[in-house]
């Protein structure tokens, strides 16, 4: 079975409150509905996830000054259809801090939104999307509040 990976980004600013980055996406094939997610992308050849992950917030969202959190690194696997054939595909996401609120989508994208997490969770679409958003919320609480 063919297989693909993928780096992602939890992307969350602090101002008064934690936000995060939700980009919509169109539709494609079967999936013609929009959706709501996270940004992600294609690893390429002889690139680590670190830098996919910048190279994908970059290109998705135009944010450059960026931080990656230490300690949080989750994946989730799904199944989907290519061209006749099964594709086993791998996401690994990041928890990243972004400076600064100013987005330039890609014109992959339609338009994207910054919420606090109840907001964000209600408004992605994708189940595991929101297990990886909630994870990133619970991390940074629980770094928040060691001593």
């Amino acid at each position: 079975m063919p297989k693909e990976k993928s780096a992602g980004a939890v992307i969350f600013h602090k101002g008064e409150q934690i936000e995060y980055l939700l980009l919509l996406y169109p539709g494609s094939g079967k999936k013609s509905k929009q959706y709501w997610d996270l940004a992600k992308g294609h690893i390429e050849e002889k690139e680590t996830e670190e830098d996919t992950l910048k190279r994908e917030v970059f290109e998705e969202t135009g944010l450059k000054d960026i931080s990656i959190i230490d300690g949080f690194k989750k994946s989730i696997r799904y199944f989907f259809q290519k061209d006749g054939k099964t594709i086993s595909k791998t996401v690994v996401f990041y928890l990243v801090k972004a400076k600064h609120r100013e987005i330039k989508i890609s014109p992959e994208h339609l338009d994207y939104v910054w919420l606090p997490i109840k907001d964000a969770i209600q408004t992605i679409t994708h189940q595991d999307a929101k297990k990886i958003l909630r994870a990133g919320n619970q991390f940074l609480y629980q770094k928040k509040n060691k001593p």
